[in-house]
């Protein structure tokens, strides 16, 4: 599933930017998922006083409500992008308004100062109202979402690429980088995305479905251990593939 995000300052363009990018996706057959990322400080969907509200104030860690139409989850807490990705599985997935995430950004703004201001190292495009003035801005194009969404598209099939960790270099770097510049270096074509061992682990944890990215080190910790209790049972192969599986939920089927 690629990521990216479109960011900017407010009324730059970055919704009517979304829905051209999404409207070319989708006609493109592709399948995608999108976020909005709110920074209103008084926002919620949680209203005091509602069913909802009570049952929260009451003391459920998790609260649906299943309407007619919609189904809203209720988390009484902001999630990280890697704890809202697992309930997506589409080809595409688009953010509006996360600028702090380790994912390609399209940089949106009225004026160059805005551009400025919110530049980083991960835009590898600008778009918004700017786009209508400028065709390049710091070596990267500067393209309109109304005279050119099919370019725009072109380019994120090209640039953009499934969601990377986040760790800091201490706690891996075996790429000789942190994720944060290894992203970046994705962006450039100076890195391979094989190029990150998590990348091309044969190992796998995920705890109730959900994908759990873990260091080389604690990776290995977990391989060896496996490893080592699983190698004296009978029908071992050290070329072999285990699957195990913890719960009061797991199915009987043979695993190993």
């Amino acid at each position: 599933m690629k990521v990216f995000s479109v960011c900017g300052f407010t009324s730059t363009g970055k919704t009517t930017t979304v829905e051209g990018i999404i409207k070319e996706l989708k006609k493109r057959n592709y399948s995608v998922g999108s976020i909005k990322d709110i920074h209103f400080e008084g926002f919620k969907i949680d209203k005091e006083g509602s069913n909802s509200y009570k049952h929260r104030m009451a003391g459920a860690e998790l609260v649906t409500a299943r309407g007619i139409h919609e189904t809203d989850i209720l988390f009484p807490r902001q999630l990280n992008l890697y704890e809202i990705q697992t309930f997506y599985d589409v080809d595409y997935l688009v953010i509006e308004g996360m600028s702090d995430a380790n994912i390609p950004h399209i940089l949106t703004g009225k004026t160059k100062e805005d551009l400025d201001k919110k530049f980083n190292d991960h835009v590898f495009m600008v778009s918004g109202k700017i786009a209508d003035t400028i065709d390049e801005y710091r070596n990267l194009p500067a393209i309109s979402v109304f005279d050119n969404v099919e370019k725009i598209v072109n380019i994120i099939e090209e640039k953009t690429f499934d969601l990377l960790p986040d760790f800091d270099e201490k706690c891996c770097g075996v790429c000789g980088l942190d994720c944060r510049r290894f992203c970046v270096a994705v962006l450039k074509g100076e890195k391979n995305l094989d190029e990150c061992v998590l990348n091309s682990s044969d190992i796998r944890l995920k705890i109730n479905g959900n994908p759990i990215n873990m260091v080389p080190f604690v990776e290995k910790i977990l391989k060896n251990a496996i490893t080592g209790v699983v190698s004296e049972l009978d029908g071992w192969q050290s070329n072999g593939h285990i699957e195990i599986s913890m719960g009061r939920n797991y199915d009987n089927t043979k695993k190993i």
